[in-house]
C-alpha cells in the first residue's frame, strides 16, 4: 500500500484499461473520521470505473485477470525519496483481498505495519 510523504499534496486517478483489479484506498489523514478505514472495489476494462486517491491516503490493488494495465493521472511529478508505504496484510486496517496473495514485490513486504499512534 503506497502513499507519499511531501509537503506538496498528490492526488490520483486510477482507472484500469485492460483486464481487472481489486483496488483498495486507506484513508491516513490524521484527522479525517475515516482514519484508518479503506474502501475497495472492482475496476475493469469491461465496468470502466475510475478511482480517485486523495492526498493523505494509501493506494494498492490486487490483480483479478492475468492481463492487466493500469492508467494513473498524478498531480504532481514523481519526487525521489518521497515513497513511503505500509503493508498489505496489516491487521489494523484488515483489508479482505478477493484472492489468495500469490506474489508481491519485495520491497512491500518490508513496509511497517501501522499503529493508531503513528503519524501517517
Amino acid at each position: 500500500m503506497h502513499y507519499r510523504m511531501h509537503e506538496k499534496p498528490e492526488d490520483k486517478i486510477v482507472r484500469c484499461i485492460r483486464g481487472s483489479v481489486w483496488d483498495v484506498v486507506i484513508d491516513l489523514r490524521p484527522r479525517s473520521p475515516t482514519r484508518l478505514q479503506y474502501v475497495a472495489l472492482e475496476i475493469s476494462a469491461a465496468n470502466g470505473l475510475a478511482i480517485h486517491i486523495p492526498d493523505g491516503c494509501a493506494h494498492g490493488h490486487q490483480t483479478l485477470t492475468e492481463d492487466c494495465e493500469l492508467f494513473y493521472l498524478m498531480s504532481d511529478i514523481h519526487r525521489e525519496g518521497a515513497a513511503s508505504g505500509i503493508r498489505y496484510d496489516d491487521p489494523a486496517i484488515g483489508i479482505d483481498w478477493p484472492l489468495p496473495v500469490s506474489s508481491i514485490h519485495p520491497r512491500d513486504l518490508e513496509w511497517p505495519l501501522i499503529t493508531h499512534t503513528s503519524n501517517h
